[in-house]
């Protein structure tokens, strides 16, 4: 928006648009040396081609070229995105607690205590997701959803995104409504504890450990204790 004190002059509003182009073109030309900065590490699709289908992720043979016109065959996951939810509450003591859940996770063999999470469904917003997952696993439902960050977890040779939503003004609207084979205990979490032990033992989930480092960020830029 144009300052109003700008519109009332003229002159001083020929000489605000002349300098438009300017602006435009510098930022063309950094965005053109950035892109030159990484193209010798930038390495060109030639060929995709799947090689299993797994239900829950796709496996594909892809075949690039370096920048040095070195040819080369890579393995990578076609996963869906998911979401982890941070959801705050108070215990019957007044205690400042996270939802947090129970239950087996096959690759690791152990049970663990993490925050709740789900994948993304086709054409689904990932706030819309983050709601429904966690009343599917807690009966919670949040009055506020904020979004806290999303990142690829690992872009060695997955391509999918983990969004990070906070979770506040809980109601328990309904029990838990889970998928079949899935079997989740949900429990209220001090808040210290998790902050205390998170990142080991049972808590050692990696999702919940970067939804928890999205968490810290956000109080310490909204001064929140």
């Amino acid at each position: 928006m144009i300052p109003l004190e700008i519109c009332r002059k003229p002159y001083i509003l020929e000489l605000y648009f002349s300098f438009i182009p300017v602006v435009q073109y510098l930022r063309s030309l950094y965005t053109a040396c950035m892109d030159k900065k990484i193209d010798h590490l930038w390495w060109e699709e030639i060929s995709r081609e799947k090689v299993a289908d797994a239900r829950i992720f796709n496996l594909y043979k892809v075949k690039r070229r370096s920048p040095e016109g070195v040819t080369a065959t890579f393995s990578l996951i076609d996963a869906p995105s998911w979401v982890t939810i941070v959801p705050v509450t108070r215990d019957e003591e007044g205690r400042a607690c996270f939802v947090m859940v129970r239950q087996y996770r096959h690759g690791s063999g152990t049970v663990t205590m993490e925050f709740p999470a789900g994948t993304v469904d086709p054409g689904e917003e990932p706030a819309a997701c983050a709601a429904r997952e966690l009343e599917e696993e807690t009966g919670y439902v949040p009055g506020k959803l904020i979004h806290l960050g999303a990142l690829n977890p690992n872009p060695a040779f997955i391509n999918n995104e983990l969004s990070v939503f906070l979770a506040e003004d809980l109601h328990q609207q309904n029990g838990q409504n889970l998928d079949d084979h899935e079997y989740v205990d949900y429990h209220l979490i001090p808040v210290e504890k998790v902050e205390s032990e998170i990142g080991t033992g049972d808590y050692s989930n990696g999702s919940s450990m970067i939804a928890m480092a999205y968490y810290w960020r956000w109080q310490r830029e909204n001064m929140v204790e």
